[in-house]
């Protein structure tokens, strides 16, 4: 599976246009702080990918993507864009049935075409940005424009805030 899933994110990356970096990673260093302190990587240059899963009404998803050093306001934008009374972070096992791929390793890229991807408006401030490859090994580092003409992807400014102002 990894392999045809790394073949598929990075298919669909190149599709794009865009120039991007893939990066191989020891897996055990995937998560965030983790890697970025590793790999030498500045957090605000780093990005993750939640999915959120309502709960009034059950059953739609939908995944955001905001820099490591903010949080995404769930109860607010999150419920607010999804138009659900009740949303919540979606298991990881939920996650990976969604989007097929791992924690860790979401990314905007690969997504089953009716999952709806919402991009923090930081994130194509930056002049690139590293976000998930699929899989716990793979990151890739991309020109963040590619979110403002990507099908299925909604830049929202003020998605997420600060980490201190939570």
């Amino acid at each position: 599976m990894t392999n045809t899933l790394r073949d598929r994110v990075l298919t669909a990356v190149a599709a794009t246009g865009v120039v991007f970096e893939a990066m191989d990673c020891d897996p055990d260093l995937a998560d965030t702080a983790t890697f970025c302190a590793h790999y030498d990587i500045p957090l605000d240059h780093s990005a993750n990918a939640i999915m959120l899963a309502s709960k009034r009404p059950a059953g739609l998803y939908a995944v955001f993507l905001v820099l490591a050093t903010t949080r995404l306001d769930v109860n607010g934008m999150g419920r607010k864009l999804m138009d659900v009374k009740k949303v919540s972070f979606a298991p990881s096992d939920v996650t990976a049935r969604e989007t097929g791929m791992v924690i860790g390793g979401v990314t905007p890229f690969g997504l089953p075409q009716d999952l709806h991807v919402y991009v923090d408006g930081a994130i194509v401030e930056r002049s690139w940005v590293i976000v998930g490859g699929g899989t716990r090994d793979l990151k890739l580092k991309i020109d963040p424009t590619v979110f403002t003409y990507m099908e299925n992807v909604t830049v929202v400014a003020d998605l997420a805030r600060p980490a201190e102002s939570l």
